[in-house]
């Protein structure tokens, strides 16, 4: 059976999701110890951002929030949803926008660091005590002047 995806974009200014998106990303943080920002921290970034969303008979199981330069500040896709390519057409969404994408992540992640690196992104450069908590990161860039939106169509055809 078939479950429908339903996706909008929360603008800048707006707080639309911003409590569904911290409780996903909370629920992600106990199960896998990342994405451990602070309430405050979170929901500032979510409002300055435009912020890409997956909603599934009207619960957040998917979120992009995106700076206007393409850096991707949280991406979050819900732990039951994972496998069906959400996290990728997230990613396709912000390349729609952006000639380059960036982000940040930790060097202890595998899971984002596999993904991330299965769509093309490099790692760039390594921060050491990045995170609040002293945690390292890396610095992840896909894209450059041209050819990104070549490569996210070519993975979606994957």
């Amino acid at each position: 059976m078939s479950v429908n995806i339903d996706s909008r974009v929360v603008t800048p200014g707006s707080d639309d999701h911003v409590d569904e998106a911290w409780q996903l990303k909370e629920a992600i943080n106990r199960q896998e110890g990342v994405l451990k920002q602070r309430y405050d921290f979170f929901t500032s970034a979510y409002r300055r951002s435009t912020v890409y969303c997956y909603l599934q008979e009207d619960e957040l199981v998917g979120f992009a929030a995106v700076r206007r330069d393409g850096y991707i500040l949280f991406l979050a896709v819900s732990p039951d949803c994972r496998g069906r390519g959400l996290g990728k057409r997230l990613v396709a969404r912000v390349a729609d926008e952006h000639d380059t994408i960036t982000c940040h992540a930790r060097t202890s992640n595998e899971n984002a660091l596999q993904f991330y690196e299965h769509l093309g992104f490099e790692i760039k450069r390594r921060i050491d005590n990045y995170y609040e908590d002293g945690g390292d990161a890396y610095y992840l860039k896909l894209g450059s002047d041209a050819g990104l939106a070549d490569r996210i169509s070519e993975l979606m055809r994957r």
